[in-house]
């Protein structure tokens, strides 16, 4: 099967040979474009044992125009004739053996490809002395696509030099092409690394029908899409469509892009100058592609503006030595078979070699030094330096094939070089050039990318200066690949100061999180919130993080901050409230203590059992103490203490209340006749009374501390946005053990103060503990709902209302009145005022 389709491969190729030089002899004599005189396509030529051939585009029409084009086509072709002169020189390559060359030139495609034919359909094609070993060119990437489909079933090697088409990589289609110009997919990398890098995310893109410009720019799409950045439009351009111009020049206008790549030939760049400078556009950042980057004759006083900060890649220069004077001594009598360059001569010098009135005769000796063109600019060899390498390319080929034993031509002696030998040899090519640049080609057949990235800068006299701000190379690792110079200064497109910026939507900051838009391309993205309690720290963030439960996001939503805390504080105004009020209610304990001792010997004082006055009054102070207890940044000891101290002097309290309740009612019952209660509740059971009652508080607070106590507790739960610090119960039985023993030691007391209430006395305590009961148990009822649904510090701060309010309760109601009599009322402050007429009781 494969024998049948290599025989089919070639059997196809020499009928195309056979199909285009039957065309060729039939329209020899009236093709458009072939020069009046010319004989054939081959314009240059030189005998030698080993032949290349090339194919050129000098002349474009039947009416010769230098337009700059074609001059560069005559500099290619001198370059060839250059470097085969150099090798031939040169004793390391090609030994004893002597290089030759036929140089074909064509217009048009159909002319390209009669000359290709013409190259291997010499006279001597079955004798190999004349065969061409390989064909350099063309320029053109479809050009050559056309010629490398007859040059491949010959298995004949091709080695283009500006052909650029990635399509021309695919060595199915193309087995026998190679070039010296890196592949359009590689200046599309190195495109998109540079908007990468710039961070352009939203571009245009103008290209035009063919395949260097549609495909190039089908590949830059997809290539950008995986990088993240979106093309806003691609629009085709036309030389003659006025509409395709008038769409362009709209979406130019209402476009929202900044940066646009122009991927177009040079040709095509020149019009789409001319037709765009009429309608100012303005502001645009331009990106150029490898073939008219560096043409700075498009610059002129109306597209300066538009040029202004172009930036693209550009073919690596280098010098070759010895070529500017090899061009420079051109003359036509050297060639004197060449109508052409005779022609070109004419353009150059505005002369004639015919007779003439208008023009002055041509000596074919004029100096090309004073001539300003694209064949004597020789200030940077871009281009040319891939010419000179295919040259080299195909020497080295043959140089290798040379080596091995091959069978001699038996009419010369020398040896007979086939086709196939040398493709094979073109393949492992590896070395360098005189000038320093190493060659080699991958399984593509594609050589090392290279590229400078220039920048236009027109000055204030309209020169253009493309400076070198950067380069590409595609052999460094990922990530070295692209690298700017640091010294060099940058000019911006639109006469920008800074970089420009061109995005669909601007990243999205911290704070927000990014989320596509189905509707839009993938860069116009919309940006949303965070939600609460979570951040984004970096732009472009796909989704929020919850700030840990002790944070809490920033205004901006870009950190998360410690969370405040919050308890309450003496500097609070809360705080330092509650904290007067109970100094004051030490204050004033200490003031009815201190009077009391004064006049502990008058009846008021006296009556009910004086020392549990005294020790009721102590109790307050503990009571009003405990409260400051809460007020502060809870601890491991104050948690513990607070309510702890709460609950035993709570308890000390409410028993000598209690105590004082009993004295009254024993004092009332002892004056019944017969009676002798009173002994049973005499002062030292009346203390033991207040220690058992207060120990068996003591007893629970130890078993509540032993078991599971109060500790300093984070509650983030509470509010999102603050941590309340706060005294954890540990154990709820044991602090509602210590409050429900207060509750029940209050209850009791009320009610023996109730019962007590109207027995016959000018002075009854009892209503005056009635009084205060009834103020403490209404404080700690309304004390419980309060507690249980009070926020944060709010808490702490019922609490320690609850404690102020029925210790100041218990010391108006019980000592105010006293108080007020011992003061105000001396003259009520004796036995007889305080007992009155007390009636007979009967039993």
């Amino acid at each position: 099967m494969g024998n049948r389709t290599v025989v089919g491969g070639v059997t196809m190729g020499l009928i195309a040979i056979l199909f285009f030089t039957l065309i060729l002899r039939v329209n020899s004599n009236n093709h458009t474009c072939r020069m009046i005189g010319q004989s054939g396509f081959m314009e240059f030529s030189k005998e030698g044992d080993l032949i290349l051939a090339g194919i050129f585009s000098i002349s474009s029409t039947r009416k010769l125009k230098d337009n700059g084009y074609q001059a560069l086509e005559l500099k290619f072709a001198r370059i060839v004739m250059f470097a085969v002169e150099e090798i031939n020189r040169d004793p390391q390559i090609l030994p004893g053996v002597t290089l030759g060359y036929r140089l074909y030139n064509g217009c048009g495609s159909e002319n390209l490809i009669r000359a290709a034919v013409e190259a291997v359909n010499s006279d001597e094609f079955k004798d190999c002395t004349g065969q061409i070993q390989a064909l350099l060119g063309h320029s053109s990437s479809g050009v050559s696509k056309d010629i490398n489909l007859i040059l491949s079933s010959l298995s004949i090697p091709q080695v283009s030099y500006l052909s650029t088409c990635a399509c021309l990589s695919n060595k199915k289609l193309f087995p026998t092409f190679f070039r010296t110009v890196p592949s359009d997919s590689f200046q599309i990398k190195a495109l998109v690394q540079l908007m990468k890098h710039f961070d352009w995310r939203w571009v245009g893109i103008i290209y035009t029908v063919g395949s260097y410009s549609e495909e190039g720019t089908a590949q830059f799409v997809q290539a950008a899409k995986k990088e993240g950045i979106c093309v806003e439009y691609h629009l085709p351009y036309s030389k003659t469509s006025r509409v395709k111009l008038r769409r362009v020049v709209k979406m130019l206008r209402v476009s929202t892009s900044k940066v646009v790549l122009l991927f177009v030939s040079l040709s095509y760049t020149k019009s789409f100058l001319s037709d765009v400078k009429k309608y100012n556009i303005t502001g645009k950042q331009w990106i150029g592609s490898e073939s008219w980057i560096t043409q700075p004759d498009l610059a002129s006083e109306t597209t300066k503006h538009i040029l202004q900060g172009a930036i693209g890649f550009a073919l690596p220069r280098a010098p070759i030595p010895g070529l500017a004077e090899f061009l420079f001594s051109l003359k036509p009598l050297d060639f004197p078979d060449s109508t052409i360059l005779k022609k070109i001569w004419e353009r150059f010098f505005d002369c004639s070699f015919t007779p003439s009135n208008v023009t002055t005769m041509c000596t074919g000796r004029e100096d090309l030094h004073t001539v300003s063109s694209d064949y004597t600019d020789v200030m940077y060899f871009r281009p040319e330096n891939n010419v000179y390498m295919a040259v080299y390319v195909a020497a080295h080929a043959l140089h290798s094939v040379l080596q091995c034993n091959n069978s001699s031509n038996p009419t010369t002696g020398k040896p007979c070089v086939t086709k196939t030998q040398v493709l094979e040899h073109f393949k492992y090519v590896n070395f360098t050039t005189p000038n320093g640049i190493k060659v080699f080609f991958d399984e593509s057949g594609d050589s090392a990318t290279r590229y400078d990235m220039v920048n236009w800068q027109i000055q204030e006299d309209g020169s253009v200066e493309i400076v070198t701000i950067g380069q590409y190379d595609n052999l460094f690792p990922d990530g070295e690949k692209f690298k700017l110079k640091d010294d060099v200064k940058f000019v911006w497109g639109g006469n920008s100061p800074e970089v420009p910026r061109s995005l669909c939507k601007e990243p999205c900051p911290p704070g927000t999180r990014k989320a596509i838009n189905k509707r839009k391309p993938l860069c116009c993205f919309d940006c949303f919130e965070c939600p609460e309690g979570t951040i984004s720290n970096q732009s472009d963030s796909l989704e929020c993080l919850i700030c840990p439960p002790e944070f809490w996001p920033s205004k901006k939503k870009d950190k998360c901050l410690p969370k405040p805390t919050e308890y309450l504080s003496y500097k609070d105004i809360m705080g330092a409230l509650l904290t007067a009020f109970g100094c004051v209610g030490i204050f004033l304990s200490l003031l009815v203590s201190i009077i009391f001792l004064t006049h502990k010997e008058t009846p008021i004082v006296k009556a009910n059992n004086s020392e549990l006055s005294f020790l009721l009054l102590f109790s307050l102070k503990l009571c009003f103490l405990c409260s400051l207890t809460f007020i502060g940044r809870p601890s491991d000891w104050s948690c513990m203490l607070r309510h702890t101290a709460f609950g035993i002097t709570f308890v000390l309290c409410i028993s000598c209340v209690l105590g004082k309740t009993i004295v009254v009612l024993m004092a009332f019952r002892a004056t019944l006749p017969g009676s002798n209660v009173m002994k049973w509740f005499g002062p030292v059971q009346q203390k033991l009374s207040v220690l058992s009652f207060t120990l068996v508080q003591v007893l629970i607070c130890i078993l509540w501390l032993t078991t599971n106590p109060p500790f300093p507790k984070m509650n983030i739960m509470y509010y999102k946005d603050r941590i309340i610090l706060e005294c954890a119960l540990g154990s709820a039985a044991g602090f509602w053990a210590v409050l429900g023993y207060v509750g029940v030691l209050a209850l009791l007391c009320f009610i023996l103060a109730f019962l007590a209430r109207n027995l016959p006395d000018t002075f009854n305590e009892a209503k005056l503990i009635t009084f205060s009961m009834l103020i403490f148990c209404s404080v700690w009822i309304a004390f419980i709902p309060a507690y249980v649904s009070s926020p944060g510090k709010f808490t702490v701060a019922v609490e320690i209302f609850a404690i102020l309010a029925s210790s100041f309760g218990m010391l108006t109601c019980i000592f105010a009145p006293k108080c007020y009599i011992i003061i105000f009322r001396p003259e009520q402050n004796t036995k007889k005022m305080l007992l009155g007429k007390i009636p007979t009781r009967t039993l």
